[in-house]
C-alpha cells in the first residue's frame, strides 16, 4: 500500500501546481491535461497463445476445458506541453482478478512507470526527448506499443527529432546491466524517416539492436577426447532495414512494406588455437560451435507484404492481404529420423518490437513470445469492416502456410508415426470483433477467434494428431468482452 498512496500523493501534488506549471517559462500559453484508463478484460481460453497449445490434451475430445481468467489495466495519466518544452507521466497498474489476497498488505509489485519522459525544442523543428516511453511507428510491425497486452511496451531511450519538410527520429539507448527479456537489448539505434508526396505517404527505417548472449566457451581439455564449458557474454548485433508505403486512390487504398534484416547470433565458440590434434574448423562448425565468440551464424531474413482496402459503400471495407515472413528450413537426418536445421544460416525474420497480436490472427499463435527462429510464415488473409452508428464489426479470415521448408514425423494418437516429407499448410483461423463506442470516453467491446489446425500444425507445435474418427480433431477457440474507460479529468490551459 505504500507504494499506491505515494502514487495519489504524487497526483495531488501535480495537481496543486497546475497554477505553476502554466507559467513555467513565461508561455502565454501552456496546457495541462490529467487523463485516466482503466480497462477490465475477461477471457476464455481454450488454446490461445502458443504454451502447450498444441497438445492433445488442450482439443476437445479429451476432456479438456477452457480456462477464464479476468485481467485490468489501470492508468493515470499526466501531460503537459508549453512552447518549448512537453512532459509525459504514465502510472500503471497491470493485475489479474484475484490474484491478490482482499485484505492485502503490499502492492509493490502490481504498480509500474510505463512512460515517463520530457522534452525539449531547440527550434521549430528540432527537439530532444528523452525518458522512458512508447515507440509506435507506421502498421507497429517493427515498431509498436502492444497496446492489447494490459502491460503494453515502452522504452528507455533518448531521441533526437526533426519536424519539418520531413519527420525524422533519431533514436539512441545503452542500457547497463541489468536488463532482462526475450526483447531486452544493450543498446539500440534507430532511424525513422516519413513523408508524404501528394496521395503517398511513406517512411524508411534503419535499426541496428545489439543484445547481450550468453556462450558457451568450449575448450578441450589435454586428452583430446573431453570438453569443458564456461558461461560468457558477447554482444551480438542484427540489423534492420526498410521501408513502407501507404497509397489512396479514391476509395481504395493500397499498402506495401519489405524489410531485409542481417547480422549475427550469437555463437557457441571454441580457441581456434586449442583445437586437438585431426580436428579442423569445418568439423568444428558441423557440431555447431565457432572458432571465435564473434563469428556467430549469418542473418539473412527478409519479410515482406501486401494489402490493399476497398470501401465497397459508406460505413464498409473489405480487403485482401498478403504477409510473408522469411524462416529456417529444415533437412531430414537419418541418423536421427528427425528433421534438423542445417544451421548455416539464420533466415527465420524477427519483428523485433512490433505489435505481433496485430498481425497473424489473435490466436497469437505465432510471434507473440512464439515462433522465433522457427519455420517462417505466409499469411494470406482478408479483412471486413463494417461501422453503423456506434457499432463497429471486423472479421479477418486467415490462412497460415510456413514460410520455410521441413518435414516431420508425427505421432498419431493409435501409436503409428505418420512421416511427411513436406510441412504443408497449416491451418485456418477466423477472427471477429465487435466495438460499441459509448462515448467519447467509454466503450464496450467482445470478440472471438477459431483455429482450425491441420496436421502440419500439430507437427510444429508438438502436438498429436487423432486420426480415430471418433475423435475429431477439434478446433482451438478463444473468446474476450472488454471495458475501456478512457476519461479526461482535467484540461488546464493558460
Amino acid at each position: 500500500m505504500k507504494r499506491l498512496n505515494k502514487l495519489f500523493i504524487s497526483a495531488l501534488m501535480l495537481l496543486a501546481a497546475v497554477p505553476t506549471f502554466a507559467q513555467e517559462g513565461g508561455d502565454k500559453t501552456s496546457e495541462f491535461t490529467l487523463s485516466g484508463e482503466v480497462r477490465p478484460r475477461t477471457e476464455v481460453n481454450h488454446g490461445n497463445g502458443n504454451t502447450g497449445l498444441m497438445l492433445a490434451e488442450k482439443f476437445p475430445g479429451y476432456a479438456a476445458k477452457g480456462s477464464y481468467a479476468t485481467s485490468q489495466r489501470t492508468r493515470l495519466n499526466f501531460d503537459y506541453k508549453a512552447s518549448k518544452i512537453k512532459f509525459g507521466v504514465s502510472l500503471q497498474d497491470v493485475r489479474v482478478w484475484g490474484s491478490q489476497k482482499q485484505l492485502v498488505k503490499n502492492e509493490d509489485f502490481a504498480t509500474s512507470l510505463h512512460q515517463a519522459w520530457g522534452e525539449v525544442a531547440f527550434t521549430d523543428e528540432i527537439s530532444l526527448k528523452a525518458g522512458r516511453m512508447e515507440l509506435v511507428y507506421d502498421d507497429s510491425r517493427i515498431f509498436g506499443n502492444v497496446g492489447w497486452a494490459q502491460q503494453a511496451r515502452s522504452h528507455d531511450l533518448a531521441m533526437f527529432r526533426y519536424n519539418g519538410v520531413v519527420k525524422a527520429d533519431l533514436g539512441f539507448g545503452y542500457h547497463g546491466a541489468p536488463y532482462t527479456g526475450a526483447d531486452a537489448y544493450n543498446n539500440m539505434q534507430f532511424l525513422h524517416v516519413s513523408g508524404k508526396a501528394a496521395d503517398l505517404k511513406w517512411s524508411v527505417l534503419a535499426l541496428n539492436k545489439g543484445a547481450n548472449s550468453y556462450q558457451l566457451h568450449h575448450s578441450f581439455l589435454t586428452t583430446g577426447d573431453a570438453v569443458a564449458a564456461a558461461v560468457n557474454e558477447n554482444t551480438n548485433y542484427s540489423q534492420t532495414l526498410g521501408t513502407y508505403l501507404k497509397y489512396k486512390m479514391g476509395d481504395l487504398s493500397l499498402t506495401f512494406s519489405g524489410y531485409y534484416q542481417m547480422g549475427k547470433n550469437a555463437a557457441n565458440w571454441i580457441d581456434k588455437d586449442s583445437l586437438p590434434t585431426g580436428m579442423t574448423l569445418e568439423m568444428l562448425e558441423a557440431t555447431g560451435l565457432r572458432g571465435s565468440k564473434n563469428d556467430g551464424m549469418k542473418i539473412s531474413a527478409y519479410y515482406t507484404s501486401f494489402e490493399a482496402m476497398y470501401k465497397v459503400m459508406e460505413g464498409f471495407k473489405a480487403g485482401l492481404g498478403v504477409e510473408l515472413l522469411s524462416g529456417n528450413s529444415y533437412n531430414y537426418d537419418a541418423t536421427t529420423g528427425t528433421y534438423v536445421f542445417d544451421g548455416k544460416e539464420q533466415k527465420a525474420f524477427n519483428p523485433v518490437f512490433g505489435t505481433n497480436h496485430k498481425f497473424n490472427g489473435w490466436m497469437d499463435y505465432f510471434y507473440v513470445g512464439n515462433h522465433g527462429g522457427n519455420v517462417g510464415l505466409t499469411d494470406v488473409y482478408a479483412k471486413f469492416i463494417y461501422k453503423t452508428g456506434p457499432l463497429t464489426f471486423k472479421l479477418f479470415p486467415h490462412v497460415f502456410l510456413p514460410g520455410g521448408k521441413s518435414g516431420y514425423n508425427l505421432l498419431a494418437t493409435d501409436g503409428t508415426t505418420v512421416t511427411q516429407e513436406k510441412l504443408g499448410m497449416l491451418g485456418t483461423e477466423l477472427d471477429f470483433a465487435m466495438v460499441y463506442k459509448i462515448s467519447k470516453a467509454a466503450s464496450l467491446q467482445f470478440g472471438g477467434s477459431m483455429m482450425f489446425a491441420s496436421e502440419s500444425m500439430y507437427a510444429l507445435k508438438g502436438g498429436t494428431f487423432a486420426y480415430d474418427a471418433s475423435q475429431k480433431n477439434g478446433t482451438n477457440y478463444w473468446a474476450w468482452t472488454m471495458l475501456v474507460l478512457k476519461p479526461k479529468f482535467l484540461n488546464y490551459t493558460k
